[in-house]
């Protein structure tokens, strides 16, 4: 039988009709030049003539056709509710901007957007957090609730924004997003600008034998101390403007691309917040070696303890950056020219209710009221592979956290590292695993044109194996030999363990508990202060940058020199490079896991749904992973601490940690958590029930030509399954 005149596509498909979406013209004009014979229809409907205005030269298509005319003849693809596609703010769209419209640009302006995020929140944050407190006078606990803020924010904003925003403009509520959170940043740094100047008298013989004094306990608590409620203030604003980036920026993106290219796009995005915090520890670790009060000459270093560095800096920085990356974010219009090609050529394979509810969700109407909120809710709650998928989420959640938290104190306690040494050493972990991984999973699933159960069952490898390496943590250092708390005094009876810092040699100097500045003697034994070693006076030379006291009592002059070096003694750990080689595997598959399972996430579900379960998946991975995370592992670390600061007879922080226990109580906590992922990822696997075979009937069939998406059940395709 002959087949009927049919028009060729630019991907080699056969129309046997024109397929048009009418659209009201927002003009006479624009609705003749689409009658006009010499136009040439482009994928959104707008036509190009010899002259293009600034709104005709916005509306090109993502990919060109090598064969315009041929595509374009009679076919029109136009936006169904005469939606604005041009890139601008209201009616100034000049044609310049239009360069931009378009995935990658949307994908550049996120990225910078994402990066700032977590350079702030995940760098900075951490980095001065130390310095806020010494400054501002806070507790450990005030200074928690500073950072618990962020999350607190998120999981308030995320239902609203969520599924207001994921039927809304887009665009626009990111815009706004990275706006607030610019303004939180610039509120964060306020305090600097209106307390008075920071001063700080210090000599340069305090804490050793002759001239260690005793100190009065001064109330813990100040007038400064109320500036907690503005940095809870900027934190809480960071949060609520990082509520859209995770969510709708993710969907944005999936919308506007291929199917196949969309974890792609997806991980670049997320590389980008990877690579954030670690700009942020190098950036804010550089600001801390300047002093707060810049235009003064301090007359102490950045090695004393009442250091207090320029943490202010990089807010302003950031804050400023963040205000002028909103402005092009908030252009963009509602959907991307070109980007109705997708969304025609979509397979749906979300999961498959049993009673046939999940089809609610394809009712164009469905998700625009409060209404429709319970429904909405439901309907994911009903999902099995989707809770799964959450639950897994939270568990790989919980030990990021938990290791980002705690990772360096790890490898200081372990390898005896300054905290400085052991910031940049868990960086050079992090940047390429987990940037590596990130982007590796999203490759992988481009690459192999993996379909969700497919991906499901790529994050299942990937937690088996991070749950093999995990064991790495039954590999453990030495304790660095310190007087008093694991090694006895030269005379002395040895630790029983309790905490014994007098001994006859310093018993005459009166060390207070509360000036804790490590040295290490010149035989090899680390002591609690320069008092403690019964050191008298500092010598005018330094040693290796570093300062050297002299005329130690409690080190045998006979056998060594009666000298000690500030800091800890290092460690001689002979099995630190396979601990950190495994670490490495540990961090790198459980990042290589995140994009597939955020992929697999925006499968599972409805194309409606797709911002919403992003929202509640994120509420569910702060609530049960990202939140009580770094308490679940603190609460289990400090279980090995061996000595307590002392702060007027109150338990401070931790100095010092037994290597042992605390490699033990690091793997019990990781081993739980890896087998709870394991066990989700498993479930979700089985669990999932896809769409009928017929109805994705040859789409993996035209996946070579960059078209598994194409949905062939659509009523206007009959045919194109049949010529391809």
């Amino acid at each position: 039988m002959a087949k009927p005149p049919s028009l060729t596509g630019e991907n080699g498909f056969h129309f046997p009709q024109a397929i048009v979406f009418p659209s009201p013209s927002p003009s006479g004009e624009d609705s003749a030049a689409f009658d006009t014979p010499g136009s040439t229809p482009l994928s959104n409907g707008t036509g190009c003539c010899g002259t293009p205005s600034p709104a005709e030269s916005c509306a090109q298509p993502l990919c060109e056709a090598r064969d315009s005319t041929r595509f374009g003849e009679g076919i029109q693809y136009v936006s169904t509710d005469g939606m604005e596609l041009a890139c601008g703010w209201g009616g100034f769209t000049p044609g310049c901007l239009q360069l931009f419209n378009t995935s990658k640009g949307v994908l550049f302006f996120l990225c910078v957007a994402s990066f700032l995020q977590g350079m702030t929140v995940n760098g900075f944050i951490n980095t001065v957090i130390t310095s806020i407190e010494r400054r501002f006078d806070l507790r450990s606990y005030q200074s928690g609730l500073i950072a618990s803020s962020y999350d607190i924010a998120a999981c308030l904003c995320l239902t609203f924004v969520s599924y207001f925003g994921g039927n809304g403009h887009k665009p626009r509520w990111l815009g706004w997003g990275v706006m607030v959170m610019g303004l939180g940043s610039l509120l964060f740094a306020l305090p600097h600008f209106t307390t008075g100047m920071y001063k700080v008298h210090s000599s340069a013989d305090v804490g050793v034998c002759a001239t260690n004094q005793s100190q009065s306990c001064a109330p813990a608590s100040s007038s400064l101390s109320s500036y907690r409620f503005v940095f809870m203030l900027g934190q809480f604003l960071h949060g609520m403007g990082a509520t859209p980036l995770y969510t709708l920026g993710v969907t944005y993106l999936d919308e506007n691309v291929k199917t196949n290219y969309s974890p792609v796009y997806i991980a670049v995005f997320y590389t980008a917040a990877i690579l954030g915090p670690a700009a942020g520890y190098l950036v804010g670790g550089m600001f801390l070696n300047i002093y707060t009060e810049i235009h003064r000459e301090p007359d102490i270093t950045p090695e004393n303890t009442l250091w207090v560095g320029a943490w202010w800096i990089g807010f302003l920085g950031a804050g400023a950056a963040s205000l002028l990356i909103s402005i092009p974010i908030l252009g963009y219009p509602q959907r991307l020219p070109g980007s109705q090609r997708y969304i025609v050529m979509r397979v749906s394979e979300a999961h498959q209710l049993k009673d046939g509810s999940h089809k609610k969700a394809s009712d164009p109407d469905f998700g625009k009221t409060v209404k429709d909120l319970p429904r909405s809710v439901l309907l994911l709650l009903k999902n099995p592979t989707f809770i799964c998928l959450c639950l897994a989420g939270a568990t790989e959640a919980t030990l990021i956290a938990g290791m980002s938290t705690f990772g360096p104190k790890f490898l200081e306690s372990q390898f005896s590292l300054s905290a400085s040494e052991a910031a940049t050493l868990f960086g050079y972990l992090v940047v390429p695993a987990g940037g590596g991984g990130t982007f590796l999973g999203g490759f992988l699933v481009n690459k192999f044109k993996l379909r969700c159960s497919g991906i499901i069952k790529l994050c299942l490898v990937c937690t088996l194996t991070s749950l093999m390496a995990i064991f790495v943590f039954f590999i453990r250092c030495p304790n660095v030999p310190m007087a008093g708390v694991t090694h006895p005094y030269t005379g002395s009876v040895p630790p029983d363990g309790r905490v014994n810092l007098t001994a006859p040699c310093n018993a005459a100097c009166g060390c207070l508990r509360e000036t804790y500045s490590p040295v290490c003697g010149s035989n090899n034994l680390t002591y609690y202060s320069p008092c403690h070693a019964g050191c008298e006076r500092v010598s005018e030379k330094l040693r290796n940058g570093k300062k050297v006291y002299e005329e130690c009592s409690c080190i045998e002059k006979n056998t060594f020199p009666g000298e000690a070096e500030a800091g800890k003694c290092t460690s001689s750990c002979e099995k630190r490079t396979l601990l950190l080689f495994f670490m490495f595997i540990v961090i790198l598959f459980t990042f290589l896991s995140s994009i597939p399972a955020l992929t697999a996430t925006l499968r599972c579900v409805p194309d409606r749904q797709r911002s919403f379960a992003l929202g509640i998946q994120w509420i569910v991975v702060r609530t049960l992973g990202s939140i009580p995370g770094p308490i679940a592992f603190g609460s289990m670390i400090d279980k090995s601490c061996l000595l307590w600061q002392d702060q007027c007879g109150e338990q401070g922080s931790c100095y010092v940690y037994e290597n042992s226990a605390m490699s033990l109580y690091t793997l019990i906590t990781g081993l739980v958590y890896k087998v709870l992922g394991t066990t989700f990822f498993m479930v979700a696997c089985v669990l999932y029930k896809p769409p009928p075979a017929e109805s994705a009937q040859g789409s993996s069939d035209t996946s070579e030509n960059g078209n598994s998406d194409l949905q062939e059940t659509k009523p206007s395709l009959p045919a194109a399954a049949g010529d391809i």
